[in-house]
């Protein structure tokens, strides 16, 4: 059992995965989100610190929603964040399209290079005869 103190209120609660918040903070976290999310559609163009003030959440947790993609902003919104690669300006998410397609081909390369390297030799078990137990 993995028992952790909640983030934003203290309380000692049983820690699964994800946030280190406990269920009724993460439920007022969502209720937060939720807000937000109807602001941002019935008020087209407004930015971050305005949405932030109206729905009384700190900045940072509204940034931190349009990282996570689960916030995108109008395409007329001043609302942009830096990709993490190169630093160009997006809507949401951590990485422009530039930077994700060559994260995806750095990636395949990564893949197709250990493919390359596996030796022909290798008997059905996938192991090698050089990785066989050894007997004096």
């Amino acid at each position: 059992m993995n028992v952790r103190n909640c983030k934003k209120c203290g309380r000692i609660f049983n820690y699964v995965s994800g946030p280190v918040v406990c269920h009724k903070c993460r439920e007022g976290l969502e209720e937060k989100f939720q807000e937000v999310k109807k602001y941002v559609r019935e008020n087209s163009g407004v930015g971050i610190q305005e949405v932030a003030e109206e729905c009384e959440v700190d900045p940072k947790q509204i940034r931190k929603w349009i990282q996570e993609e689960r916030l995108e902003f109008s395409e007329d919104s001043p609302v942009k964040i830096p990709c993490e690669g190169c630093g160009a300006m997006i809507r949401s998410g951590r990485f422009c399209e530039k930077c994700k397609a060559q994260v995806t081909k750095d990636f395949q390369g990564i893949v197709g290079q250990r493919k390359a390297q596996q030796d022909p030799g290798a008997d059905t078990s996938g192991k090698r005869a050089s990785d066989r137990m050894r007997f004096l």
